[in-house]
């Protein structure tokens, strides 16, 4: 849907007649718009385009920073190869009692039917601002704690008439619509109030953009909402902790409902956060466990991902109360090597055909105790694969050794590679007969260190993971990949496969 610079409107609505008229000023024209694609898996774009969903948490991006920060921010998400940022209009952090960097609260008497124009033009330039940059807005309309609690400022009534003014006010950005905000629907009142704000949204932007939910922690909307026409697609929390067993697994459990909607995480553990928030007792977390989180979520079926930071969600710096334990400034966290990290993810996938890939864990050979192989905790492996069985997957965050089937995989012949998700950059192992298994010597046995191996059916003549096919035919990459070298790429080059 094309942008109109300086669009205004000025018609007038019975339910909303108390507030002000809408004003939406873009530049430029925002990304895309998004729609489901055809087998229900995928967000595709409006030319029918794979939408890689590559999220960056910010959700106190409107409320506290300044348009300076702001910039600064948003510029570093869009080199890194970022597509959505989450934010949040009511912010969580005493978003309707302190104002912004600007000085505007959000609401007139705390009145979600009363939004203040002058907060909600800072909003408006920070969403413009994004999508200059090819960044779509995740937009939560509020947090839960504005409608989750008896006293809360939310009711069925006014979400539904604040809903329609927020709808009407962002129809034509760059955005996908978020409700809920990190709380479980526990009640008839809280779906009551989802409901409405659904449907007030829906009447506003007249169906313009997508809609999902982000619900409490382990939690995922399907558990809400699945069967509701306005929820397109299901948003998953699978949280801070560590461990793929009853946590990340239910990526895949989401994946398989029915019926079919696509599935992302939009709240893994984030980088230096307190292990399930246990900061004596486990630490904060480390790129590696981001990682491990992203390749869980995407090789269980997700169809992106979204990164946090502990510090950059909260915009925190000295000086400023921090919520359980920051550890850097924001400043200092938007340069963490997992959050530069995420991009290696999305050129892996994008390097091959995107949106006929499916999850298979039958992949993998399974060890005679299932806690070995696949593997269970930090140590679980994860397989992908392209349902016409092109290429496979398999995510491999330790140094175990493993064996691959290849009953579901076509061709006579695969070309293997080791990608490196510290790094991206791959190195070829070589031309492999087919076997019915394959078994595979681990880069780093004995080591907490991850890889994926790829295969592809060589008569493809895929270009090396994570490189575009116009990028791979500028380049001889059989002789310079075989011969890569990086912190841990010597090892690949060693025999790494037999029968």
């Amino acid at each position: 849907m094309p942008m109109r610079k300086g669009l205004t409107w000025s018609g007038k609505n019975p339910n909303t007649e108390a507030l002000p008229d809408v004003m939406c000023l873009h530049s430029s024209p925002p990304p895309q718009p998004h729609r489901i694609s055809e087998n229900h898996r995928y967000l595709v774009k409006s030319d029918g385009t794979p939408f890689f969903w590559l999220g960056d948490t910010a959700w106190e991006l409107f409320h506290r920073l300044g348009k300076d920060e702001t910039l600064h921010y948003l510029e570093n998400r869009s080199a890194l190869g970022y597509t959505v940022i989450q934010a949040v209009a009511l912010a969580e952090l005493q978003g309707l009692d302190i104002p912004n960097a600007q000085g505007h609260l959000p609401l007139l008497d705390r009145d979600p039917s009363r939004p203040n124009e002058d907060y909600f033009s800072h909003v408006d330039w920070t969403v413009n601002q994004a999508n200059r940059l090819g960044l779509c807005i995740a937009l939560l309309p509020t947090w839960a704690c504005h409608w989750h609690p008896e006293d809360a400022a939310f009711t069925p009534e006014n979400a539904e008439v604040y809903g329609e003014w927020i709808g009407r006010r962002y129809r034509e950005a760059g955005i996908v619509w978020v409700l809920g905000g990190d709380k479980a629907v526990e009640n008839d009142r809280h779906r009551s109030i989802i409901r409405a704000m659904a449907r007030g949204v829906r009447r506003g932007d007249g169906g313009a953009h997508l809609m999902t939910f982000h619900p409490g922690g382990g939690l995922g909307s399907a558990e809400s909402f699945h069967g509701e026409p306005w929820l397109d697609f299901n948003m998953r929390q699978n949280g801070h902790a560590a461990e793929y067993t009853g946590r990340y697994d239910k990526t895949r459990q989401d994946y398989d409902r029915e019926p079919v909607k696509p599935v992302l995480d939009a709240e893994p553990i984030y980088e230096d956060h307190p292990v399930s928030f246990d900061s004596r007792g486990r630490g904060h977390s480390l790129a590696i466990d981001t990682r491990r989180a992203l390749y869980w979520d995407l090789f269980g079926g997700a169809f992106g991902h979204t990164y946090g930071h502990h510090s950059v969600w909260q915009m925190w710096e000295p000086g400023r109360e921090g919520v359980n334990f920051p550890v850097m400034s924001w400043q200092e966290a938007l340069g963490q090597p997992g959050a530069a990290q995420m991009r290696y993810a999305r050129a892996l996938l994008e390097s091959r055909p995107f949106l006929t890939r499916i999850p298979d864990d039958g992949l993998i050979v399974p060890h005679d105790h299932a806690t070995v192989l696949p593997g269970a905790g930090l140590y679980r492996f994860a397989g992908t694969r392209d349902s016409e069985g092109s290429f496979a997957m398999i995510y491999a965050p330790g140094g175990r050794n493993f064996r691959v089937r290849t009953e579901n995989l076509a061709g006579s012949q695969f070309r293997a590679w080791w990608f490196n998700p510290r790094t991206g950059q791959s190195t070829q192992i070589g031309l492999i007969d087919r076997w019915d298994e394959l078994a595979f010597r681990h880069p780093d046995e004995g080591e907490m260190i991850d890889w994926v191996l790829v295969l592809d059916d060589a008569a493809r003549s895929f270009p090396p993971p994570g490189q575009s096919a116009s990028a791979a035919r500028g380049c001889a990459w059989r002789e310079s990949l075989a011969g890569s070298r990086g912190r841990n790429d010597e090892r690949p080059a060693r025999n790494s496969c037999c029968h």
